[in-house]
């Protein structure tokens, strides 16, 4: 049997993942490494050389995506065509649960018609059990009982098995917990989480079952599987037995997903619940420039408790990796802009150019730089700055300081944070509005002095009302950015979403704080203006028009972790500071640090020809000003594949080099040598000028602080 198109164009080691005899497997695939073509070509060799029916083999992608591009890529290695393998189980483990309850809904105990609930149709169900238990949603946010019952079910744990230790938290989540089971069985409703939990309890409750698709997967194939989560780690031990052989594929240093539920010592555990396991290492990356991957592997190395493998190209060296120093945010996104036009101007696609961060909040300086700088960009995989519903909340609030006639910023808010004003109140209030002609302000001023409205909802709304005459008297005088910090904090956005759990409520507490800093930095064009005003109607514009089209040439921004599987030409990974990368919380929980390390891997990994590395020295960020020093991450990097970039402009040398005719700084009086003391780094020492004008930084060796650049323009030395 000639299997030359199967095995011709791989390495040595894809082959040999390819072509092992039956058996359990790990293959430890680097980024870049061809995984996808390893898993397809090991399902075409069990097929043809194995003489596996298709009907025997199940394989486990990620995404349907994943599970569409298997489909096609075994169909050209097939002279039937994607026919024959239409028996042939390929899916996510979603999609796989889904299909196995809707054949044997009956022993799973489901409706036949039962009904998948997506997040949003979830919440509206957990607001309704809220309803029926009388739960507060003001100390009780029903998103932190979303994420509670999913996480729960991600762990394999159902509402009577959940523990409270007296704790009142647990023991409010499990009742709410416990009444939400109850509904979606009474309505025949089924969630994400329910899909994996469902199938897994219908594997244990029905053991003939369970042998009929044990007999049946003789082989089972799993991609991603760093990214697996308890209850899909257990359901596939129990379907795989002692009988089915199972292949998986994975990664032990992209493991970024543990905020979500997803268990790195899963890919260590499966190497004993199987064992014996063939390993394979595919180490040979297709993908990026040997000095990105020595960088790439010198980062990941100081993660302990790896399986361990090292990323090689038989490729070129490559450019040095660039690493810009920026004094703050607005000069890191102005060097960013002009780096992307350079790359633009030598012939690169938009396209082919990935701007990385690690905070959502980041976005808002770059997406303003773009604007600026009329460069087409998309933000991937989420919502521009603007667009996101904690800063609309924001923006609603302060719209109705500048115009309580704003219908749209009165509706949106009128019961955000919840306070007790349901749809039906807000329904008849529309309906005085319109027969009244008037606004849904005015509208609820008058149903409250006629007592249209019944007493609770009547006490809600005087509450709102009396919250935004408030809110006003606080603004009076006032810089927007302290209106801001006002408005969201005595709202109770700021407390709303601190309670919720997880990334979630992280992420958007901190673009909360990052509007308060587009506050403080924002000036007005028209001085005759009110600032808020200006300001509303430039939020306005930029959420408005700003982003590409899809079908337009674009710069792609993203987060690193929307970032993994993608690869691009060129990579600026921004950011790259202590507190924000690793992010400040890394080091209040196990094995975080780490994570983030992973997450810097896979950062470094995207990028195929180019990477840029930038930091701020000081940043105004989440509403605060910080001095944080060079990311860890990149000072792992060896300083031999690092190209240390200064700003575009005259640099003078260390004092003990430099002439005294040029050792004055334009128009500053400070002089390489000289003592001098900053209002947060105390004293220090001058070592080196840099720039004319106004564009003047300052390097300095501070006795409490160590070395740092100070640009002039905004941060005064005094000489001592």
């Amino acid at each position: 049997m000639d299997v030359s198109d199967l095995i011709d164009q791989l390495n040595d080691a894809q082959r040999e993942a390819v072509c092992a005899p039956f058996s359990n497997q790990l293959v430890l695939a680097g980024a870049g490494s061809g995984k996808t073509r390893v898993l397809v070509h090991r399902i075409a060799w069990l097929m043809r050389v194995e003489q596996l029916s298709p009907h025997q083999i199940l394989a486990v992608t990620f995404t349907n995506k994943a599970a569409h591009e298997m489909r096609e890529r075994l169909a050209t290695l097939f002279d039937h065509g994607a026919g024959a393998l239409r028996s042939m189980w390929v899916g996510t483990f979603h999609g796989i649960a889904h299909r196995l309850l809707r054949a044997h809904w009956q022993e799973a105990g489901l409706p036949q018609n039962f009904q998948i609930l997506d997040s949003d149709d979830q919440l509206r169900l957990i607001k309704r059990v809220y309803q029926e238990l009388q739960v507060d949603d003001a100390r009780w946010p029903h998103r932190q009982a979303q994420w509670f019952i999913n996480g729960k079910k991600d762990d394999g744990v159902r509402a009577a098995y959940v523990k409270d230790d007296f704790d009142p938290f647990t023991k409010m989540m499990r009742s709410i917990y416990a009444a939400y089971e109850d509904a979606c069985e009474r309505g025949g409703m089924v969630d994400f989480a329910e899909l994996l939990l469902r199938s897994h309890e219908l594997w244990l409750k029905q053991p003939t079952l369970l042998e009929h698709y044990q007999r049946r997967f003789r082989y089972i194939l799993v991609d991603e599987f760093q990214d697996t989560n308890s209850i899909q780690y257990a359901w596939l031990r129990v379907l795989a037995g002692k009988t089915s052989h199972v292949v998986v594929v994975g990664d032990d240093d992209q493991s970024i997903y543990g905020w979500r539920g997803a268990k790195i010592e899963n890919i260590h555990q499966f190497q004993r619940d199987f064992s014996p396991v063939c390993v394979t290492r595919l180490e040979q990356n297709y993908r990026s420039t040997s000095n990105i991957l020595n960088a790439a592997n010198a980062v990941i190395e100081n993660n302990g408790d790896r399986l361990g493998k090292t990323l090689w190209t038989d490729g070129v060296d490559g450019e040095p990796i660039d690493l810009y120093a920026a004094f703050n945010e607005q000069d890191e996104a102005r060097y960013i802009v002009d780096q992307i036009k350079k790359w633009l101007d030598a012939g690169s696609v938009a396209s082919e150019i990935a701007v990385l961060y690690r905070s959502n909040a980041q976005s808002r300086i770059l997406e303003e730089a773009f604007i600026r700088a009329d460069l087409p960009y998309r933000i991937y995989g989420g919502q521009r700055f603007y667009e996101r519903l904690e800063i609309k909340n924001a923006l609603a609030y302060l719209r109705l300081l500048v115009n309580r006639q704003d219908d749209a910023a009165f509706e949106r808010v009128v019961n955000t944070p919840p306070r007790g004003i349901g749809n039906k109140t807000v329904e008849t209030l529309r309906l005085l509005a319109r027969d009244q002609g008037c606004s849904l302000f005015d509208a609820c001023r008058g149903a409250l002095a006629n007592n249209v409205l019944p007493k609770r909802a009547s006490g809600a709304l005087t509450g709102f009302l009396d919250l935004l005459d408030a809110l006003d008297d606080s603004a009076h005088d006032r810089s927007i950015a302290e209106v801001s910090r006002l408005v969201i904090e005595n709202s109770g956005l700021l407390d709303y979403h601190q309670q919720e759990k997880g990334e979630r409520g992280q992420v958007r507490v901190e673009n909360l704080q990052e509007l308060i800093s587009a506050c403080r930095s924002f000036e007005p064009e028209e001085e005759d203006r009110p600032a808020l005003e200006a300001f509303l109607d430039r939020a306005a514009l930029d959420a408005g028009d700003a982003q590409a089209d899809d079908y337009e040439q674009a710069v792609q921004m993203m987060t690193l972790h929307s970032a993994k599987g993608l690869e691009f030409p060129h990579v600026v990974l921004c950011g790259m500071e202590e507190n924000l990368f690793p992010h400040r919380m890394s080091a209040e929980e196990p094995g975080r640090l780490e994570e983030e390390r992973r997450l810097c891997y896979v950062g470094i990994t995207r990028a195929m020809e180019k990477l840029v590395l930038t930091y701020a020295e000081n940043r105004r960020m989440h509403g605060k000003e910080s001095f944080n020093a060079l990311s860890r991450f990149a000072r792992e990097i060896p300083s031999a594949l690092i190209n240390e970039i200064r700003m575009n402009a005259v640099v003078t040398r260390p004092a003990q080099f430099q002439s005294p005719r040029a050792s004055k700084a334009d128009a500053h009086g400070l002089n390489l040598g000289q003592s001098v003391r900053h209002h947060v780094f105390g004293e220090g020492v001058i070592l080196q000028m840099e720039g004319r004008g106004t564009n003047v930084r300052v390097q300095v060796n501070f006795a409490a602080e160590g070395i740092k650049w100070i640009m002039l323009q905004y941060a005064a030395l005094e000489p001592l």
